[in-house]
């Protein structure tokens, strides 16, 4: 059973609590960084080398680093923030690549693999309470040009890029920590406007997607996240053409917490999530999880498979030899 339990803790990413280390004997996928974590660069550099020596597998050491009101930095930075995605794109294509290029190589610096960027949401609704800026444009095409060049230059840098939040948080009305956006849009629509740019993404060879805690209806009449959905992410597999890994939004956000923590990551891997984000050390979850698939062959059958593409990536970006 040491190997199940090994390659479950594989599709996990959880924060920095008094359980991390424990968990990353066990095999854990990685680890999520958050400001509180980041007080100096000597100070977080040791932290990731503490929390690497002791992984049984080398993890992704991951961060949301998008510029602007997502960055984790702020306490290295003294106040200086980089430009979110509206206003870096707004400066024209040479400015947007040279600030990844200063996001990446610090990242880098700190021994960060994998940053959950580019944000390729799409932002059609001005009232949008959780994208607006984080949003590259409200033009697709324009989105789709700014996320080759982001992805791109993280590439070069050693570092995962991740496109979020498919199928598209741009048309939402609500924030997804707080409850369940429901985006209430014809398929055509999404598709033309906001799925249009993971097509590209995934066409430009983007490794990790992530996956949305929405409401679409284009997808499900009855209130299942996208997260949750065999539809959506079907559809990705499927008819997007997409073998990369796909990634839950924060489990612990309202979107999704109201189905039960492990029974809703029973349902994320059914439904063919390949790995899932806690902003907390919930190792309980895991176990639960572990314990259901003892007994369930399907679920066995999409770790093992979920396993194969997380150690392929690591070992595309060198992490594991």
């Amino acid at each position: 059973m040491t190997d199940l339990k090994e390659k479950l803790y594989q599709m996990f990413i959880l924060g920095v609590g008094e359980k991390t280390k424990q968990a990353l004997e066990s095999g854990l996928g990685g680890v999520i960084f958050f400001t509180k974590d980041i007080q100096t660069p000597e100070q977080f550099k040791k932290l990731i080398f503490e929390l690497k020596s002791c992984a049984k597998i080398s993890p992704f050491f991951s961060i949301d680093q998008e510029g602007g009101r997502v960055e984790r930095t702020e306490n290295i930075h003294n106040g200086k923030k980089y430009l979110s995605a509206k206003f870096a794109a707004e400066k024209g294509n040479d400015f947007l690549l040279q600030q990844t290029e200063q996001i990446a190589a610090e990242l880098q610096s700190y021994g960060i693999n994998l940053n959950f960027a580019p944000c390729i949401d799409v932002n059609t609704n001005p009232n949008n309470p959780i994208i607006g800026e984080r949003a590259f444009s409200s033009d697709t095409d324009r989105v789709c040009e700014c996320e080759k060049i982001v992805s791109n230059i993280y590439r070069k840098n050693g570092i995962v890029p991740c496109a979020k939040h498919y199928p598209g948080h741009g048309d939402a009305n609500a924030d997804s920590h707080l409850t369940l956006p429901k985006i209430d849009l014809p398929f055509e629509e999404m598709k033309k406007y906001h799925i249009a740019p993971f097509k590209s993404a995934i066409e430009n060879q983007i490794e990790m997607i992530m996956v949305a805690h929405l409401h679409c209806t284009c997808f499900e009449q009855d209130t299942i996240p996208t997260s949750l959905s065999k539809n959506a992410i079907s559809y990705l597999r499927k008819e997007l053409g997409f073998e990369g890994i796909t990634i839950s939004d924060d489990m612990i956000m309202k979107g999704v917490a109201d189905f039960g923590e492990a029974e809703a990551c029973i349902m994320g891997i059914i439904a063919g999530l390949n790995m899932f984000i806690y902003r907390n050390d919930n190792t309980e979850v895991i176990e639960q999880v572990l314990e259901r698939a003892i007994s369930d062959s399907e679920l066995r059958e999409k770790i093992e498979q979920s396993y194969e593409k997380i150690i392929s990536l690591k070992q595309k970006y060198n992490l594991i030899p």
